[in-house]
């Protein structure tokens, strides 16, 4: 798997500021109340803001160094801030911030109150092996992330055993062919298989995948 390197970091982490600000402000009570009832927020800036297909031979490079610390700043000011706007409803509320690893890009803060209050409560698997989070891999933010408790999870990937789909599907029948041997080889690679109890879209079974690990801290 090749990965594409990351450019223009000083623009990056100015529009990190602007994504921190932008979530930071929200009427987020409002929302919940008149809208919808759960809510939450993902790493959402180019090359991290759009769908990769797992087809592709590479991958747009995880953030590091001074562009991942500020993204990690960010999603801990919005859990912050989101904790005191959830305070003032006096009710029952789910938040959390969900922190993945290695796959960092991929982290997120969520929260939920009424009658979705339990609705991310079995979003991951809960990881066998008794593990801790190092907080000391994470630099100045190791201060704030000290005062969460932080729960080992298992980040996976899920596909059905259907998820090639269709010729007509595609583009065309070389992309068709491509794709039905990119699944074979991940089918290849250690999973788990878990059938459905009865056929959900055509399909029977899914094959779940562990990608690295869900930190999920609140």
């Amino acid at each position: 798997m090749k990965y594409k390197k990351v450019r223009g970091h000083k623009r990056l982490q100015k529009q990190i500021e602007q994504w921190r600000l932008e979530n930071t402000s929200i009427h987020l009570t409002d929302y919940l109340l008149n809208t919808r009832d759960r809510y939450y927020v993902k790493i959402r800036i180019y090359p991290w803001n759009g769908f990769v297909s797992h087809k592709v031979n590479s991958i747009v490079a995880e953030p590091t160094g001074k562009t991942r610390q500020l993204f990690l700043n960010a999603l801990l000011d919005i859990y912050s801030d989101w904790k005191s706007e959830l305070e003032k409803l006096g009710q029952p509320y789910y938040l959390k911030i969900w922190l993945y690893e290695p796959r960092f890009s991929k982290s997120q803060v969520v929260c939920a109150i009424g009658e979705n209050l339990d609705f991310y409560q079995n979003t991951f698997t809960v990881a066998g092996e008794d593990k801790v989070l190092n907080l000391d891999n994470y630099g100045a933010a190791k201060i704030k992330m000290e005062n969460l408790n932080w729960e080992h999870h298992l980040d996976e990937e899920h596909f059905e055993n259907n998820f090639i789909g269709e010729p007509d599907e595609y583009t065309s029948v070389k992309e068709y062919l491509e794709s039905q041997v990119w699944f074979r080889k991940l089918l290849k690679k250690p999973h788990i298989i878990t059938p459905f109890e009865e056929p959900v879209n055509g399909a029977f079974e899914y094959y779940s995948f562990t990608e690295g690990n869900v930190w999920i801290g609140g």
